[in-house]
């Protein structure tokens, strides 16, 4: 018995080491002004005044401590609710980069290859034709065979033409429209039915579900998981994020930030989004729900190239790539000085593209205005979590700017 109750308590004493975590520091012990850090909820507040959000959480991490961690204004406008330095937010296209890791997961154990054809892994992806829209008639197309097969690294830079908003796009997502208890498996073949909005490579054009959801059923076809379990047990787990998931439990729900649409002046609540919450169909392009807290570990995790607190998910070599240029702003549909890696945009000129962070910073956005970024030359992971369907993108600008004022060494 003495053995059972020692051998419980060291159990217990080692437990908390098991889960990754970032600790908080003073900002000036990582080099960031406390007093500049200040600027941060200054800008948040001229854009609540403005009426453009309801509130926010604002985090920055700088060379792996949490520097500053702050709620804003209210998660809920019609019950007063403050918002909480652990309150939950519908991530949406910031789910994106964590289908990215968990395809390149799969690349480094030799399952996928980043110029595996779709095909390999859903057959119905084979052989598929291109929308050509008639002349003068845009919504009207005849179809073409593709020049090649779509590949995982065409889903991955939004390069594959797949429901990226052409007029096949248009006419024919409705027809191929997914059923409420539907999953992945059920769903993604019947995309292999649509033509392609462009010839595979041919520019860049974001694909906001179709891509990345087409990923999340490459990796259960490699893995022989689902997706969700994939995430949850060699991503989320080890990386200690608690809060992040597809479909919280009720015992969530309290701490889920209000959805708002920004109409004029006002905010109207959006009913509408608990029916994006399903518990059958994981989205890997939008799907997932996170605090700022659990994010900055997947932030964090890229930063110091793959691994956190011991727990190693990626190589940095890989890390490393996926952070490379793979689409330069060149490309038709990339603004300059933004480039495209593998599931994350690439900074490749700061000026250019009217961006307050280094080259070679990397990450995305998210539909309701969530946005990351990790900058590798300074250091810092950045999160800003806000819940408006239409965002003023400024904010994440100023947000980046009132972070990057604050390094003084």
């Amino acid at each position: 018995m003495r053995f059972k109750v020692n051998f419980t308590c060291l159990a217990l004493v080692a437990l908390p080491l098991t889960a990754a975590s970032i600790q908080e520091t003073k900002p000036e012990t990582v080099g960031l002004s406390r007093e500049r850090l200040q600027r941060i909820h200054e800008t948040i507040q001229r854009h609540m005044d403005g009426r453009q959000i309801a509130g926010a959480v604002t985090l920055v991490a700088r060379k792996g401590h949490i520097a500053h961690l702050e709620p804003h204004g209210a998660m809920d406008l019609d019950s007063k609710k403050p918002m909480a330095k652990d309150s939950i937010f519908r991530i949406y296209s910031m789910s994106k980069p964590v289908t990215g890791v968990a395809i390149l997961m799969l690349v480094e154990e030799g399952k996928v290859r980043l110029n595996d054809a779709v095909s390999k892994f859903i057959p119905e992806f084979k052989g598929m034709k291109v929308a050509v829209a008639q002349q003068g008639t845009p919504l009207q197309f005849y179809t073409m065979p593709a020049t090649r097969e779509i590949t995982i690294q065409d889903l991955l830079t939004h390069v594959s033409g797949l429901a990226s908003g052409g007029p096949a796009s248009a006419a024919e997502m409705p027809r191929i429209a997914k059923k409420p208890t539907e999953s992945l498996a059920d769903y993604i073949p019947r995309l292999g039915t649509t033509p392609l909005d462009f010839q595979p490579g041919s520019q860049w054009h974001y694909s906001p579900g179709a891509g990345f959801d087409t990923l999340g059923r490459i990796v259960e076809v490699a893995s022989g998981q689902t997706f969700d379990q994939f995430l949850r047990q060699r991503i989320f787990d080890p990386l200690g994020m608690k809060d992040t998931f597809f479909h919280p439990a009720e015992d969530r729900w309290p701490r889920v930030a209000t959805s708002y649409h920004r109409g004029g002046d006002a905010l109207q609540k959006v009913e509408t989004q608990n029916r994006l919450v399903s518990t059958t169909y994981f989205s890997g392009a939008g799907g997932l729900m996170a605090s700022a807290e659990d994010y900055v570990q997947f932030g964090e995790m890229l930063l110091e190239g793959g691994q956190l607190n011991g727990k190693r998910l990626l190589s940095p070599k890989t890390v490393e790539l996926m952070a490379s240029v793979f689409v330069p702003d060149t490309l038709p549909g990339r603004g300059p000085g933004r480039g495209f890696g593998l599931s994350v945009q690439v900074i490749s000129d700061p000026v250019a593209a009217g961006y307050r962070v280094s080259k070679g910073s990397f990450g995305w956005d998210g539909a309701f205005g969530t946005h990351f970024w990790v900058d590798p030359k300074e250091k810092i992971v950045g999160i800003l979590m806000i819940q408006t369907d239409n965002p003023n993108r400024q904010l994440d600008r100023d947000f980046e700017n009132a972070v990057m004022q604050s390094i003084v060494e």
